[in-house]
């Protein structure tokens, strides 16, 4: 089926669950305006779409991709990405709130406060207690002009939380060095909120990291799985995370052998161990992995596979003890970086799938639904 999207451009879609509720959020372009907008799964079907903001500044890119959630209390939070300056890779993140369910939206805020004209930009946000708002983002406050001209220097991952009403709580560093443009995932669990990331070591070893808020801090980050893939550039290929209760699957994309494999692992204590890693893909994949807890020891995964040419978006069931269902061909893609990230998210017994198709140029949106059993 396709989203509830204009007929016209639209790209970079996004699904989150709040309580069994689950909301698509997408981009629509025409020409340099940007419209952020979404809709909500109701009775087996979309919602009509709702507008969030719009603006001719944004910055739009295929892996740093706006969201819309909604937290338990019941106010929605969304974000974007806005440019800052002459330079085209200097953006703010953008945070906006609404207690009407989205009808209306609140003057837009910055989690950060540097005041760099650098990147500040893949978020992931989560619920935080009393019906708060966290989120995690890349920070490049730590960049400087360079002699070739482009910005040199370390990007760090910060944390920030917001109140159910707006008001900013705290912002925090969380590792000073990492992946330049690997986005981000960030999970509630029963013991506190668990956000992923691509590390970035002085060896240039770039292994998927996660991090626990614990005791009013974030802890020391830890591997997922020591794959030690050392590549020096960024993939643009982040990890997934889908958390019930003390439970968490993980997925994510590596490369150490110069041929591209997606891995998921469990966890049953909220992230502090994880399971020996299961490969989802057949032959090889581009990457761009999403993953959905369906039950303590099983989750769907999803992935972009790559062979004969071809790059296919794909999806199978993963159980903890290596046991995988044949994978299931979604759809044809575009095996360049148009076609983004594909989405998934579970609400009730329905297992809801989002991606972006490319055609002559345009690209649209489009969606599906499975029954989960």
């Amino acid at each position: 089926m396709t989203a509830p999207v204009s007929p016209g451009t639209s790209a970079e879609p996004r699904l989150s669950t709040v309580d069994g509720r689950a909301i698509l959020s997408w981009v629509e372009r025409s020409g340099e305006h940007a419209s952020l907008k979404f809709s909500e799964w109701e009775k087996d079907g979309w919602t009509p779409a709702r507008l969030v903001a719009e603006g001719d500044d944004w910055f739009v890119n295929w892996a740093d991709v706006p969201s819309v959630v909604r937290l338990p209390g019941g106010t929605m939070a969304a974000h974007w990405l806005q440019t800052t300056g002459g330079d085209p890779d200097a953006y703010d993140l953008q945070l906006t709130f609404s207690r009407d369910g989205g009808r209306t939206w609140s003057p837009p805020v910055t989690p950060h406060h540097d005041g760099t004209p650098y990147e500040h930009g893949f978020a992931s946000l989560f619920a935080a207690p009393e019906g708060g708002l966290g989120l995690v983002w890349l920070d490049g406050r730590a960049l400087h002009p360079g002699s070739g001209g482009e910005a040199e220097g370390p990007m760090s991952l910060r944390a920030a939380t917001f109140s159910a009403d707006g008001v900013q709580l705290s912002e925090s560093l969380v590792d000073d060095r990492v992946c330049d443009c690997c986005p981000t995932a960030a999970a509630a669990t029963s013991d506190g909120a668990i956000a992923a990331f691509r590390n970035r070591s002085d060896d240039e070893t770039r292994d998927i990291q996660v991090t626990r808020f614990e005791r009013g801090a974030w802890t020391k980050p830890a591997d997922v799985h020591n794959d030690g893939w050392r590549i020096d550039a960024c993939p643009v290929n982040g990890p997934a995370l889908s958390a019930s209760g003390r439970d968490v699957a993980v997925a994510w994309f590596t490369a150490r052998f110069d041929q591209g494999h997606a891995f998921v692992a469990f966890s049953h204590d909220g992230g502090r161990t994880f399971s020996p890693p299961i490969r989802v893909d057949d032959v090889a994949t581009l990457g761009r992995v999403d993953v959905q807890i369906l039950a303590p020891n099983e989750a769907v995964a999803a992935w972009i596979e790559y062979a004969d040419g071809r790059a296919q978006f794909r999806m199978r069931k993963v159980r903890e003890s290596s046991r995988r269902s044949g994978a299931t061909t979604i759809a044809g893609l575009d095996a360049g970086r148009a076609s983004g990230y594909s989405r998934l998210a579970k609400t009730g017994d329905n297992l809801l799938l989002a991606w972006t198709e490319t055609h002559s140029g345009s690209s649209q949106v489009k969606t599906a639904v499975a029954r989960v059993r």
